[in-house]
């Protein structure tokens, strides 16, 4: 049987409900078309979206980390100080205060938060801010693609008033929803914090960390991990060092979303707010932190190796090196150290006495006068100079009244960095007034550099002293002389008269003087002779066994650069840099091995995987009998009355066997000391700008009082760490030497005697003046 219902009557808003009804299902049909054709940029008017390849792997740039050997980060090479990190490395903190402040929902929803979506959309129809709508999903895909500002992703659309901002906001709704199915919260989360902006050159929170706190994130707490947060707002405006009320009051905001959410208690709330902000401001940049001077060489390496700049500012590799981060901080603080004080030494010893660039008299033995126009001539070198010549169409007139107008400059002194009013003129006599120095330590074993100081400040200073910088060494290239000698057979017990020596060379002869210009006509040990640095015996060694072989000598044991031909050789005129320096002193500690010095152990890209590991080359260059027949000879300058006595007073000669050789140049231009310990040797120069810059008189111009100073205190400082492996202790002995005072003799040279090895001290003043 048929049963019909009764038809209902119209109600009274049944069109409208109908109406209503229509308008939501063809609304739903369009904004469903409207997603597909973002998505797939339709007809090319809405511009392209993230492919999957771009979702599965977000392209960011990434800062090359450089990695001491105790595994701290010394530094960063990049064009965005950005290093990422894992989720396990965040605090607690950090991730309840986050979720607590920019998206409370976070583990709920599945990119697209509807609540706080309706809540934004009604707070701009009233006008009433109510907070956000983005999630951190959201954040995350504006963070990585940048969706608002790349043209890659505009399209014709883009250009059309009011789509713009609704096209950007449908992008990254999908784009949230694409990474929500690709990335766990976890990950989600950790991406995001790796890609927030803090402010201060600080791209992610580990960044954010080191700037502000100095700290890793893991190791952030309550109030710390909120103001980073409440930052990610708006970074600039919320820098605690530069706006700190307002960084405080925002910080204060997140505490009322982590009690809002019951993250912490009221009362923990309360009281967390009253704490101030307490910072450990520190940006990185490439002219602060510890080992610039390295930094800038690695650097230069790197490009030799086959990286680009942008490789190495963007790719995230990490540079395992050899450098210690407490050895290196030793290093920097001990020559920063002993310079103020040299510097204070120059200051008072030139003052009243006119300009210290300045030439020996030709007329009077130890008078020196001013070198005419130097600091003029120096400027006409500048790239001030060569502008304001070029702006003036070569008028010198106008180009010297604007070098010698005043204008405001930030300057370094010893004191920090002083706002002051010079003329350039007045800036490049300033700088030329500052002596320099480098310092430089390597483990002789494996040649691995352990420290490395270029020079007083790399803001002001970017020349490197220790590999760039090439100067006289003085007497400290007189040991390639005795290894020549000992090497080919001179027994270091056969004795040299201190007398003039007179060798003939091209044109006329040449016959050398000793520091005091007195012979002492005594007959002296090699022991003696390179203790007291006496230049006859050295000009009497080198006439015996020829330049040309000390040169190839010098060359076997490390030396790269091109030496003359000459035998003024053995008092050290040939320019050579610290660095080729320290090889060759290794090779005396390492038994007769050449290792070529390595600072880079391993090379990894961003995921940890290995791109190159790099190993020591060693080769046995002289006998191990003759390696230590000269150390034993260069310990006598640590014995009383050797040139290198003073390290005494650093405490670092008792239980502990240093060979050592300082050195100074004519006229004081250059001091140099090279100290050889068992496990780690070390070595420095100090000197001005240029070698007309200098003391006048041995007394503050020696190696033993210019660079010494930085080495003992280094030292110092390493023996009292015990976490470090480099400790007091004695040379080894190989089982054919045997000792007797100042001989070392060999198996088969002499009578074996059971040595004592006691010390024949000079009887003359030892020198170190070396005048060429």
């Amino acid at each position: 049987m048929k049963v019909s219902l009764p038809e209902l009557e119209k109600g009274k808003y049944h069109n409208i409900i109908s109406k209503f009804w229509k308008f939501t299902k063809y609304g739903s049909i369009a904004f469903i078309i409207y997603l597909i054709a973002v998505n797939f940029n339709l007809f090319w008017l809405f511009g392209k979206m993230p492919s999957l390849e771009d979702i599965e792997n977000p392209k960011s740039d990434v800062a090359t980390e450089i990695i001491s050997s105790d595994g701290k980060v010394l530094a960063k090479f990049f064009y965005e100080n950005r290093s990422p990190i894992d989720f396990n490395e965040l605090s607690p903190n950090v991730v309840n205060a986050l979720i607590a402040t920019e998206d409370v929902r976070f583990t709920v929803h599945s990119g697209i938060d509807a609540r706080s979506t309706l809540r934004a959309i009604t707070g701009v129809l009233t006008g009433q801010s109510k907070g956000g709508g983005s999630t951190i999903s959201q954040q995350l895909a504006k963070n990585l693609f940048k969706l608002r500002e790349t043209d890659f992703y505009k399209g014709p659309l883009y250009y059309v008033p009011g789509l713009r901002q609704l096209l950007i906001k449908t992008k990254e709704w999908i784009t949230a929803i694409k990474l929500e199915r690709r990335y766990t919260k976890q990950e989600i989360m950790e991406k995001y914090l790796n890609t927030v902006e803090f402010s201060s050159n600080a791209l992610g929170i580990k960044s954010a960390a080191k700037t502000y706190f100095k700290k890793d994130p893991s190791d952030l707490n309550q109030e710390e991990a909120a103001m980073l947060v409440g930052m990610c707002q708006n970074p600039s405006r919320f820098n605690p060092q530069l706006h700190p009320v307002a960084a405080r009051t925002r910080r204060n905001i997140v505490f009322d979303q982590m009690v809002k959410y019951n993250k912490i208690s009221l009362e923990q709330g309360e009281m967390l707010k009253k704490k101030p902000i307490i910072l450990s401001y520190s940006p990185e940049s490439h002219n602060s932190g510890p080992a610039p001077y390295f930094r800038q060489f690695l650097k230069d390496w790197l490009k030799k190796e086959g990286y680009s700049e942008s490789e190495i500012n963007t790719k995230g590799y990490k540079i395992y090196t050899t450098i210690d981060s407490h050895m290196q901080a030793y290093a920097e603080e001990s020559l920063r150290e002993n310079m103020k004080d040299q510097q204070k030494k120059f200051y008072a010893h030139w003052k009243g006495k006119g300009n210290p660039w300045v030439l020996e008299s030709k007329t009077k033995e130890g008078r020196y006068v001013e070198i005419p126009n130097f600091i003029e001539n120096i400027a006409k070198t500048t790239p001030r100079f060569r502008e304001l010549k070029e702006a003036f169409d070569g008028d010198l007139d106008k180009v010297w009244r604007e070098m010698n107008k005043p204008a405001k400059m930030r300057v370094f002194t010893w004191q920090g960095e002083r706002d002051t009013v010079l003329s350039s003129m007045d800036s490049i006599r300033h700088y030329k007034y500052f002596l320099h120095s480098s310092f430089l330590a390597m483990d002789p074993r494996n040649g691995h550099i352990k420290a490395w100081a270029g020079g007083i400040n790399y803001k002001y200073f970017k020349y490197d002293h220790v590999y760039q910088g090439k100067r006289q060494p003085g007497s400290t290239f007189k040991p390639f002389v005795y290894v020549t000698a000992i090497d080919n057979g001179f027994s270091t017990c056969e004795q040299v008269v201190d007398q003039p020596i007179t060798i003939p060379i091209p044109g006329g002869s040449w016959t050398p003087k000793n520091s005091d210009g007195k012979y002492s006509y005594r007959s002296l040990t090699l022991r003696q002779a390179l203790g007291q640095s006496i230049n006859t015996v050295s000009a009497f060694l080198i006439n015996q066994f020829k330049a040309s072989n000390v040169i190839k000598y010098a060359h076997r044991l490390g030396i790269k650069s091109d030496l003359p031909e000459v035998p003024a050789i053995c008092l050290g005129i040939g320019d050579v840099s610290l660095y080729e320096l320290m090889s060759g002193y290794c090779v005396f500690a390492n038994q007769g091995k050449y290792t070529e010095p390595i600072f880079v152990t391993r090379i990894e890209d961003k995921n940890g995987e290995i791109i190159k590991e790099y190993y020591s080359d060693s080769k046995e260059v002289i006998s191990q009998e003759t390696a230590y027949k000269m150390i034993h000879l260069m310990r006598g300058a640590t014995m009383p009355g050797g040139t290198a006595a003073g390290l005494g007073r650093y405490g670092v000669l008792d239980g502990n066997e240093i060979a050592a050789k300082t050195g100074t140049t004519s006229n004081f231009s250059d001091g140099w000391f090279m100290g050889i310990t068992p496990t780690l040797v070390a070595g420095g120069w100090t000197g001005g700008d240029d070698p007309t810059i200098h003391f006048r008189d041995i007394n503050l111009g020696q190696g033993a009082r210019l660079s010494m100073p930085t080495w003992g205190m280094f030292f110092q400082k390493v023996y009292a760490d015990k976490t470090l492996d480099y400790k007091k202790g004695s040379f080894l002995k190989p089982s054919t030497v045997s000792i007797s005072g100042d001989c070392v003799f060999t198996a088969g040279e002499g009578a074996y005697i059971d040595s004592t090895q006691k010390y024949t001290p000079p009887t003359a003043k030892p020198a170190d003046d070396d005048q060429l």
